[in-house]
């Protein structure tokens, strides 16, 4: 994890905890603030081989300090059309059992969060969305959705439920022993089952490039769980700081690095999160300016950088041309261990985003060379289920 992610805290008295602290402790984790949280950052083997063992094998994360909820109403055609007054991806299109990614927008087009929305497969649950926001988030988001809800729709907190991912090549082969059902399921589903004897919500998820599961379990059976997962010779634990190298090097943005509320969904080249629907209807906060971005273009654009040598080009590193103009600047960076080098993502003006242009980033008060290359870095691995 580079330091500009570690939210800090006046002291760790007042940092929170997940349900798996104690067994992080126990594993030998460094642990470190993170947003509100005493969280960790890597175990004894260190981030790069945690990293390198997500892409070869199974690594296990806990992502437990993330906000988990469920918004329920009358029917559920009443609960999608509420979340889209909020968001601009087709919640109402969405299948039993399916996830969309999507962003909660201000009334400029920038950006709140981002968020998983799934519609439960269990007829028990029809009239509900399971709801994933970002950690920092979680409160003003809530506070946020609540206040948007019509008479006879509510939100409900899930903070007596944990959430673990196991992710890498091998995660599918290791999940399926506890939850051999699991198997089967495609990309961006979810469903209800026991896994190991325990009442769980499994996503085909997550955030690391790799194929896997996100796991909603609760918080008095989750050390249980993670405690049988760690058991199988594939599974090692992993930290945030190998969770945020992974997500880099496929291309996936970090709230409040890559994007925040001054950027709009098309400047981060996240476009494909706006349904046709909801671009025709054009009835989403930030409609206006968003489509005309849509229409007319950007000025500035997210993308792909790879620094010449070894040393990574960190956040807030400035871009320049070739003449010596700013033109952007770097809003995630690290090394890419798979990639064996350095990389990074940022903005830069749209006349200097296509693909190999020539750029410098300003390190110390010196030009390094670097260039600008398609997302993702590392080819991104998940289940893809054929279409009939």
């Amino acid at each position: 994890m580079s330091a500009p992610e570690a939210h800090k805290a006046e002291s760790t008295e007042e940092l929170k905890v997940t349900p798996l602290h104690a067994l992080h402790v126990a594993l030998g984790a460094k642990m470190v603030p993170f947003a509100g949280y005493d969280m960790p950052v890597q175990y004894k083997d260190g981030v790069l081989a945690e990293h390198l063992h997500t892409r070869e094998a199974a690594g296990l994360f806990d992502v437990s300090h993330m906000g988990q909820a469920w918004i329920e109403g009358p029917d559920f055609e009443t609960v999608a059309r509420t979340v889209e007054t909020l968001t601009p991806g087709d919640i109402l299109g969405l299948a039993p059992g399916a996830i969309r990614y999507t962003l909660l927008l201000n009334r400029n087009g920038g950006i709140k969060d981002d968020l998983m929305v799934t519609r439960p497969a269990e007829p028990a649950r029809a009239n509900s969305l399971f709801i994933i926001v970002n950690a920092a988030c979680k409160d003003a988001d809530f506070a946020h959705i609540a206040a948007h809800l019509p008479a006879g729709t509510k939100l409900l907190r899930l903070d007596d439920r944990a959430l673990i991912a196991l992710q890498g090549p091998k995660a599918v082969e290791v999940f399926a022993r506890f939850a051999p059902e699991a198997e089967g399921m495609g990309f961006m589903t979810a469903r209800a089952m026991n896994v190991a004897g325990i009442p769980c919500l499994v996503s085909r998820s997550g955030y690391t490039g790799e194929d896997g599961y996100e796991v909603s379990v609760p918080n008095d059976r989750a050390v249980e769980l993670a405690k049988k997962l760690l058991a199988e010779p594939e599974v090692k634990p992993i930290g945030l700081g190998a969770r945020d190298s992974l997500r880099l090097e496929a291309g996936l943005c970090l709230y409040g690095h890559d994007i925040d509320e001054t950027t709009t969904p098309i400047e981060a080249a996240l476009g494909w999160t706006i349904g046709k629907r909801r671009r025709e209807e054009a009835n989403f906060p930030g409609a206006k300016p968003i489509l005309g971005h849509i229409a007319s273009g950007v000025a500035r654009k997210r993308v792909g950088i790879l620094p010449e040598g070894k040393a990574p080009a960190r956040d807030g590193t400035e871009i320049y041309d070739g003449q010596g103009n700013k033109i952007g600047g770097i809003t995630s960076g690290s090394y890419g261990p798979t990639v064996g080098g350095p990389i990074a993502m940022g903005y830069v003006e749209i006349g200097h985003a296509k693909v190999g242009t020539a750029v410098e980033l300003m390190v110390r008060g010196k030009g390094r060379p670097a260039k600008i290359v398609a997302l993702p870095f590392v080819e991104k691995r998940f289940h893809r289920t054929e279409k009939k």
